[in-house]
């Protein structure tokens, strides 16, 4: 392993098992390990003491996100803190040979603030959300990489661009990345291995309400970084807005365009069955999953939805939880 040191901050809420797994691989890397606590009713905080972890619990008088734990635990480092910082949810387990490969990186990348590598599902195949949330940490590698919470960085750059916004409850990383970038920074993925990862989804809601976030970042990142997201918005606004009110409209003033709309629909379930068949699922596993990517175009609209009308009323977001 590298001899350079580095900090980690582990965030957590109501963790399980996985936090002292998580919190013992953290450990056996890192100079220094602190864990922040938002608002658990397990023993979560009390493992992580007695794993020697330094334990920051955040006051509940304000909203909880990821965002604000990992900025209150990088502050708990205080002015003798690493060179390197990573940060690590509590349902990821570190590579044992992720942390010296990413601490090699950012040393030969002068110009990188931060590196991150895949998540790798524990059980992809356990439920049909596993494997779909396993799809979605296959990220193109290259140094405009998408966001990741999980990830090594300088301590130096995530500090000069102030950290993550505290009040976003989705998508936080993607900000932090953009920002860094138009500081001058590059954000890098790099195809190895960097954690295991246990979503352990098992259920329609709570998959459906993850999908409800990822809505909700698609207008907050559109507002923040106008352009950001535009693809994801219009597909959703398209297939669970315009084309069911088509369809309806087609009902009372003309059928054929209720027809048209439903073979769009079609063609599309198709398109995204032989895509899932391309990744690998059977015939028949391949029909939910398209089914579910089609529905989840209706969960991020109300997602989206949701960001406005939180935004009109001025209030503040409170985190969408899944699990």
């Amino acid at each position: 392993m590298s001899a350079v040191q580095f900090d980690a901050i582990v965030i957590g809420r109501n963790e399980g098992d996985r936090l002292v797994r998580a919190l013992a691989r953290a450990a056996s890397h890192a100079r220094r390990v602190v864990y922040v606590d938002s608002g658990s009713v397990d023993d979560s905080v009390a493992r992580a003491r007695a794993a020697g972890a330094q334990v920051v619990e955040l006051d509940p008088a304000r909203p909880f996100s990821a965002a604000r734990a990992r900025n209150e635990g990088f502050a708990a480092l205080g002015a003798d803190r690493a060179e390197f910082v990573h940060f690590i949810d509590g349902d990821c387990i570190l590579a044992p040979d992720w942390p010296a490969q990413a601490l090699a990186f950012l040393q030969s990348h002068s110009q990188a603030a931060l590196v991150h590598g895949y998540h790798i599902e524990d059980a992809p195949d356990a439920s049909i959300y596993n494997w779909l949330t396993d799809q979605e940490w296959k990220m193109a590698p290259g140094p405009a990489a998408s966001g990741l919470g999980t990830f090594m960085g300088r301590s130096a750059a995530f500090a000069a661009v102030g950290g993550f916004r505290d009040g976003m409850i989705a998508a936080e990383d993607d900000d932090l990345f953009l920002r860094l970038r138009a500081a001058g920074w590059q954000t890098w993925c790099v195809a190895d291995p960097m954690s295991g990862h246990d979503v352990a989804l098992f259920s329609f809601n709570g998959w459906f309400r993850r999908m409800i976030r990822a809505g909700h970042s698609f207008s907050e990142l559109g507002v923040l970084h106008p352009g950001t997201a535009r693809a994801s918005r219009l597909r959703a606004v398209v297939w669970a807005g315009v084309l069911p009110v088509l369809a309806l409209l087609g009902l009372w003033v003309w059928l054929p365009l209720t027809a048209l709309v439903i073979a769009l629909y079609a063609l599309s379930l198709a398109r995204l069955w032989r895509r899932c068949i391309t990744q690998g699922l059977s015939p028949d596993r391949a029909v939910i999953a398209a089914a579910l990517l089609m529905i989840c175009k209706f969960a991020n609209l109300y997602g989206m939805v949701t960001y406005w009308v939180r935004r009109f009323r001025r209030s503040d977001a409170r985190i969408i939880e899944y699990k």
